[in-house]
């Protein structure tokens, strides 16, 4: 599970994963756009988990994951938990986070007091990874700015 906090947003592009624009989150005053994410039935361990990306609007860098635990549960969770990603860092030209921080809750959204925050040490990549890890898929497009 850390994995795949660790390696947001790049995880959730397999096949069954829909997308859609979200509301917008507001934080100490500050608004950040989104997108949710949510699964096809049948599609991974947890179908009924969904993920709410928000990102800077000016840098477009992830800065708000929040996501629901579903697992060994039937329904979807009403609970949305949030980790802020505010301490990126450069391994081989790859922006990945070198910490990711846990936020108290307050109506469903991040306060601005840190629970919890998970550093990630000695971080490397295999040689060649990029070469191969995140080829465009044929038919894919581009988006312009």
């Amino acid at each position: 599970l850390m994995f795949y906090f660790y390696a947001m947003p790049f995880v959730l592009a397999d096949p069954g994963i829909s997308y859609k624009p979200n509301e917008e989150i507001i934080v100490d005053g500050k608004s950040y756009p989104g997108f949710s994410i949510a699964y096809q039935n049948n599609v991974g361990v947890s179908p009924n988990d969904e993920y709410f990306i928000h990102f800077d609007p000016v840098t477009y860098e992830m800065v708000w994951l929040g996501y629901t635990v579903t697992f060994g549960k039937d329904e979807k969770s009403e609970t949305i938990k949030w980790i802020k990603y505010d301490d990126w860092q450069n391994i081989s030209g790859f922006i990945l986070p070198k910490s990711i921080a846990w936020y108290e809750l307050e109506n469903n959204l991040p306060t601005s007091k840190e629970r919890s925050r998970q550093e990630f040490i000695d971080v490397a990549l295999s040689p060649g990874f990029l070469d191969t890890a995140f080829e465009m898929p044929e038919g894919a497009k581009i988006h312009e700015k």
